[in-house]
């Protein structure tokens, strides 16, 4: 898969797959569900991001609001990416995928679908689009951290 992801047709309509049918799109309701609100100052992007963190484990992630291509379709990979991994787990995806946004080395493999977002880095200003719903999960996972120590 690693070479195909060189192809910038095959990245395309990933992304556009994953905007186009966003995984894990829409809000539950419940007192088990932790939910980070994110809003962009500079563009349409304004989502809420929900997850459910069990022993460690990150059962669910949900998120939903209005967002452009570059933020729905990352925020969709992102929670096929972390659902049923560990906290641990889950922080080594993130910064890896928070490295290759930075244009900085990353583990591709790891990141999955998710390198499709690898070009995002040339356009500074998508950036904060393919980070939005990583940070807001970056901080559930960080709040549920300290709520367990």
């Amino acid at each position: 898969m690693n070479n195909l992801l060189n192809d910038p047709a095959i990245l395309r309509d990933i992304i556009l797959d994953h905007y186009s049918y966003p995984r894990n799109k829409g809000l539950k309701t419940g007192d088990k569900y932790k939910e980070v609100h994110m809003a962009s100052e500079s563009c349409i992007d304004d989502i809420t991001v929900q997850s459910v963190i069990e022993d460690g484990v990150i059962k669910e992630i949900n998120f939903d609001g209005i967002a452009c291509t570059i933020s729905t379709a990352s925020t969709s990979m992102m929670t096929e990416l972390l659902i049923d991994k560990t906290i641990e787990e889950a922080k080594v995806i993130m910064d890896n995928y928070f490295s290759m946004l930075d244009g900085q080395a990353y583990d591709a493999e790891i990141l999955e679908e998710a390198v499709a977002m690898k070009n995002v880095y040339k356009q500074a200003n998508r950036i904060k689009c393919a980070t939005i719903g990583w940070n807001a999960m970056k901080q559930i996972v960080l709040e549920s951290e300290s709520k367990d120590e």
